[in-house]
């Protein structure tokens, strides 16, 4: 992660970035997302001007910047062989650009099939798949201290292989 965030800081204009980039890494894909300034707004801006003058500032960016965000893609795309999707943040307001949607196969039970068929008869969904989708964004809102305390676990297990025994 660290040769990542460095290759992607190293690779874009410093003028770009109001603070460190945010870079995550999955089998697929490569997500960056560059902390921007936030917009200037009146004291007693309302929510609705906060949010509408947010999006202005990332859509400005999204088009000022977009020649060169797709040639360091395309750069990242063949040094690392993962898509690269973007974004920008701004205190606590995230606005990704681009993503990538990667089909993972599962099986399930009829018990668990059946879930996911009440959530689309119900319309919360407009398929089996969405319907998974939206279970595993929940999961992932609501168990994120877990499943952070479980990806450092994983961490640690890397380091420990990666210092044990090497065989012949």
């Amino acid at each position: 992660m660290d040769r990542l965030r460095g290759w992607f800081t190293g690779r874009m204009p410093g003028d770009w970035a109001d603070g460190a980039l945010e870079v995550r890494l999955d089998r697929e894909e490569i997500t960056v997302i560059v902390p921007i300034t936030a917009p200037e707004v009146a004291g007693d801006a309302t929510a609705g001007e906060k949010g509408a003058a947010w999006e202005g500032r990332s859509r400005r960016f999204r088009e000022d910047t977009r020649q060169q965000r797709i040639e360091i893609a395309h750069e990242a795309e063949h040094t690392f062989g993962r898509k690269v999707s973007w974004g920008v943040r701004s205190g606590e307001s995230v606005v990704m650009f681009t993503t990538f949607s990667v089909p993972v196969m599962t099986r399930l039970r009829q018990s668990e099939r059946m879930v996911l068929d009440t959530l689309v008869d119900a319309g919360v969904a407009r398929s089996r798949s969405d319907a998974l989708a939206w279970c595993v964004r929940l999961v992932g809102e609501h168990e994120d201290s877990w499943l952070s305390d479980l990806r450092e676990a994983l961490l640690h297990v890397e380091q420990v292989r990666s210092e044990g025994p090497r065989s012949a």
